[in-house]
C-alpha cells in the first residue's frame, strides 16, 4: 500500500503550550495573593482593582480557561494529528483559534480588575468577549472537526469521543448561559431572573467542570498516560460505558449546587440523585486510568512523568467522590457556604488539572524539541512540592469548612445562637487561611520550578515545527460489517457521533429547565415584592462591579441557625426581578437578603469606608473610592428600558423620570447622613449603595406572604 507524506504541525502545540506555562505562573501568583489577602487585607492596598471581589474572578479565569485552557487545546492538537495520522485542517485555523484565545484572556485580564463583570461564575466576562469566545469556539470546531473527517485511521480513538463531546457541550453551554441583553457596550442583563437564572447558571457552572475542567482531560489521559507508560489502555469496553454514561449523567447534576435554596424541590432531588449515579462512571474511568500502568509500577516510582499521572488520576477519583457525596443534602447542611467546598474544587484544580498538565508538558517538550528532560531531579521536586502544597491546602481547607459550619449552627443551653456575630467564626479559621497560603506557596514554588525545567528542556534541545511522517491512505467504506458492533461503526462516523454526543447531553437540561420555566406554580410571585427603585438599581449594580457577591450570599435557608441569624428563609417570589441572581457560593462574611434596615445609614457609610471601625478584626477591605467616586448613571434609561423587556414591570415611560427620583432618594439619604455629621451631598457611589443594602429583603414580611392571583 502506497504510503502518502506530510507532516504534523508542532509550531501551534508549541504557542499553546508556552502559554499554558505563561498563564499558570499568572493565574495561580494572583490565587496566591487573594489567599493572602483573607488574613492580611491590607495586601488590597485600598486599589479598587486589587481588591479580593475583583480580582477572584481574575483567578478563577484565569486558572480554567487561560491555563487549563491552553493546556486542553495543547494537548488536543498533539495528540489529535497522531491518533487520525492526519495534519490539523487548517493551520490558519490554528492561528485564529490561538490568537483569539490569547486575546480574549487579556480581554478578560483587564475588564474583571475594572469591575466589568456580570457576577455569574465562570461566565463573568461581558457580551462583546462572550461573542468573541463563541466565535473562536467555532474556528476551533471546525478545526477539529475538518482534522478528524480527513483523517488516515479507520476508527476514532477514545481520546477522540472525549474532545467531540467536549466542544459540542461547552459550545451549548456557553450560548444557553451566556444570553443576554445589552445595555451599553459593556453592559448588560441576563435574559434569566431569579430561581431560573440560579438553574441556568448551575447548570452551565457545575458542567463547565465537567466538560471544560474533566472530559478533555479524560480523553488526554486516555491518550497521554498509555503513552507515557508504554502500556494499551486497560479496558476498550469500560472506556465506552465510561464516556456515554459519564456525558449523559453529569449535565443533570447542576442543581446540586442549590441545596435548600428557592429552586423547586423536584430539581434539587434530581440534582442530588444523578450527582450519586455519577460516582460509577466517575470511578469507571480513574480504574481504566490506573489499571493501565498494570505492570508499570517499578515505572512510577523512578519517572516523575508518571508519578504526576498517577496522582492527577487519583485526585480526579478523590474529587468525584467527594463531590456526590456534597450532593447529599445532609452533608450539603454542612458543607454549603464554606472553605470545605474550596477544598473540593482545588483537590480537582491542582491536583487533577495542574499535575496531568506538568506530566503532558513534561513529557510533550522533549518529543517536540527532540531533546531529554532537562533534570529529572527538578521535576520531582516540582512533584513533591505541589504535593505537599496540596495536602496543606485540603486539609485546612475541610478543617476550616467543618470549623465555620459548625459554629454557625452551635446554639446555646438556653436556646439562642451560640456565635451571634459571624466575625466571631471568621476569626477562628484565619490560623487555616494562612496554612492554605502556605500550601499555595508550595504548589507555587513548584510550577515556577517546572517552567525553569521545561525552558531549560527546550533550550537544549531543536524544536521540529513541522514534524514530517506518512501513512496509508484512508480506505473509506460505507458497509457495516456483521461483526463489527454498532459502537464500532459509529467510530468511523464524527458528524454523527457529534449529534449523538449533543442529544444525549441536551435530555437532562431540557428535563429540568422546560418545567421551571414554563409551570408558573414552579416559581409562585408574591404581591409586595416591586422593582427596585433607580437608585437601588445603580447600587445594585456597584455591588456587582465590587463583586460583593464573592464573600457574602444572598439566600437564607430554612435552618433555623439561619432564621435565627438573618431572619426569615429567601422563597422564590422574592427573586423574580433579580436580573442577575445573586445567591453567592461562599460565604467569608454573612448573609445579606436580610440587610435591609438592620442598620442605620450611617453605619453602612462607615463600614465601606473602614470595616474594622464598625467590625474590630474585620478582614474585609475598605472602599474608599465609593465615597470619592461620583455616581455615574448616565446609562440609567437604557437600564431600565432593558429590564422592561426582560418583564420587569417598570411603567411606560418610566426611564423619563427615573433620573429625578434616583436624585430625590439620594437626597433622602444624604440628609439623613448629614445628621449623623457625614459631609455627603447626594452624588455619591456610596449613597447607591447605601440604598440597595437598606432595600434587602425589606419587600416581605413574617405572615405578609400573598401570592398574585
Amino acid at each position: 500500500m502506497e504510503l502518502e507524506k506530510f507532516s504534523y504541525d508542532n509550531k501551534i502545540v508549541k504557542n499553546f503550550a508556552i502559554a499554558t506555562l505563561i498563564w499558570g505562573v499568572v493565574g495561580m501568583l494572583v490565587g496566591l495573593i487573594i489567599a493572602t489577602q483573607l488574613f492580611y487585607p491590607a495586601l488590597n492596598l485600598n486599589i479598587p482593582w486589587l481588591t479580593f471581589g475583583r480580582i477572584r474572578p481574575l483567578h478563577t479565569n484565569a486558572v480554567i480557561f487561560a491555563f487549563v485552557g491552553n493546556a486542553i487545546f495543547m494537548g488536543i492538537y498533539y495528540s489529535l494529528q497522531r491518533l487520525c495520522k492526519a495534519r490539523m485542517f487548517s493551520d490558519l485555523l490554528s492561528n485564529i483559534h490561538f490568537w483569539g484565545w490569547q486575546l480574549i484572556i487579556v480581554a478578560a485580564a483587564i475588564t474583571l480588575p475594572l469591575g466589568i463583570t456580570t457576577s455569574k461564575e465562570y461566565a463573568e466576562l461581558e457580551w462583546p468577549i462572550d461573542i468573541a469566545i463563541t466565535l473562536v469556539w467555532v474556528a476551533f470546531g471546525i478545526n477539529m472537526i475538518g482534522t478528524i473527517i480527513k483523517r488516515r485511521e479507520s476508527h476514532m480513538y477514545v481520546a477522540i469521543w472525549f474532545y467531540i463531546a467536549t466542544w459540542v457541550t461547552v459550545a451549548v453551554l456557553h450560548i444557553v448561559n451566556s444570553i443576554e441583553l445589552p445595555v451599553s457596550f459593556l453592559k448588560s442583563y441576563p435574559i434569566y431572573a431569579g430561581v431560573q437564572d440560579a438553574l441556568v447558571q448551575w447548570w452551565y457552572g457545575h458542567n463547565a467542570v465537567a466538560f471544560f475542567l474533566t472530559t478533555p482531560y479524560l480523553g488526554m489521559m486516555y491518550y497521554y498516560l498509555p503513552k507515557a507508560a508504554n502500556r494499551p489502555v486497560y479496558s476498550y469496553r469500560l472506556s465506552i460505558l465510561h464516556f456515554w454514561s459519564l456525558i449523559f449523567l453529569y449535565i443533570w447534576a447542576g442543581p446540586h449546587h442549590l441545596l435548600y435554596s428557592a429552586l423547586p424541590d423536584w430539581v434539587q432531588s434530581l440534582g442530588t440523585v444523578f450527582s450519586i449515579m455519577l460516582i460509577a462512571p466517575s470511578w469507571g474511568g480513574m480504574i481504566n486510568g490506573l489499571l493501565t500502568l498494570r505492570g508499570a509500577w517499578d515505572k512510577v516510582r523512578t519517572n516523575p512523568i508518571l508519578k504526576f499521572m498517577v496522582v492527577a488520576v487519583t485526585a480526579y477519583g478523590m474529587a468525584t467522590f467527594e463531590g456526590p457525596m456534597l450532593s447529599l443534602k445532609n452533608v450539603n447542611a454542612i458543607a454549603h457556604f464554606t472553605d470545605w467546598i474550596i477544598a473540593h474544587v482545588h483537590v480537582g484544580a491542582l491536583g487533577w488539572n495542574g499535575f496531568l498538565t506538568f506530566g503532558i508538558l513534561y513529557w510533550l517538550f522533549p518529543r517536540i524539541y527532540n531533546t531529554a528532560l532537562y533534570s529529572k531531579k527538578l521535576a520531582n521536586m516540582h512533584f513533591w512540592l505541589g504535593t505537599l502544597g496540596i495536602v496543606f491546602y485540603a486539609l485546612s481547607m475541610w478543617w476550616s469548612g467543618i470549623t465555620q459550619s459548625l459554629m454557625w449552627k452551635e446554639f446555646s443551653p438556653l436556646g439562642t445562637l451560640q456565635y451571634p456575630n459571624f466575625l466571631e467564626t471568621v476569626l477562628q479559621i484565619i490560623p487555616m487561611y494562612i496554612i492554605r497560603a502556605t500550601g499555595g506557596l508550595l504548589y507555587f514554588t513548584g510550577i515556577c520550578l517546572g517552567v525553569y525545567n521545561i525552558v531549560k528542556t527546550a533550550k537544549q534541545g531543536k524544536f521540529s515545527a513541522n514534524e514530517n511522517t506518512e501513512a496509508p491512505a484512508l480506505i473509506k467504506s460505507s458497509l457495516h460489517s456483521e461483526k463489527e458492533s454498532k459502537h464500532r461503526w459509529l467510530e468511523k462516523k464524527p458528524i454523527q457521533f457529534a449529534l449523538l454526543s449533543l442529544v444525549v447531553i441536551s435530555i437532562g437540561g431540557i428535563v429540568e429547565f422546560i418545567p421551571t420555566f414554563l409551570i408558573k406554580s414552579n416559581i409562585p410571585t408574591i404581591a409586595s415584592v416591586r422593582p427596585y427603585t433607580p437608585l437601588e438599581l445603580e447600587g445594585r449594580d456597584l455591588y456587582i462591579r465590587e463583586a460583593c457577591n464573592s464573600c457574602h450570599s444572598q439566600l437564607v435557608r430554612p435552618f433555623r441557625s439561619e432564621t435565627e441569624r438573618y431572619g426569615e428563609y429567601s422563597k422564590a417570589g422574592e427573586y423574580v426581578y433579580e436580573h442577575p441572581f445573586l445567591w453567592g457560593s461562599k460565604r467569608t462574611g454573612p448573609d445579606l437578603w436580610r440587610e435591609g434596615k438592620k442598620y442605620p445609614n450611617s453605619w453602612h457609610y462607615y463600614h465601606m469606608e473602614n470595616p474594622s471601625s464598625m467590625s474590630p478584626k474585620s478582614i474585609m477591605p475598605s472602599y474608599p473610592w465609593l465615597i470619592e467616586n461620583k455616581l455615574d448613571y448616565s446609562d440609567l434609561e437604557s437600564k431600565i428600558i432593558t429590564l422592561r423587556k426582560l418583564g420587569v414591570p417598570y411603567s411606560a415611560d418610566y426611564e423619563n423620570l427615573a433620573k429625578d427620583e434616583l436624585e430625590k432618594q439620594a437626597k433622602q439619604i444624604a440628609i439623613d447622613l448629614q445628621r449623623n455629621g457625614i459631609a455627603a451631598d447626594g452624588t455619591e457611589e456610596i449613597i447607591a449603595l447605601i440604598a440597595y443594602l437598606q432595600r434587602l429583603g425589606t419587600d416581605i414580611k413574617l405572615n405578609e406572604l400573598t401570592e398574585k392571583k
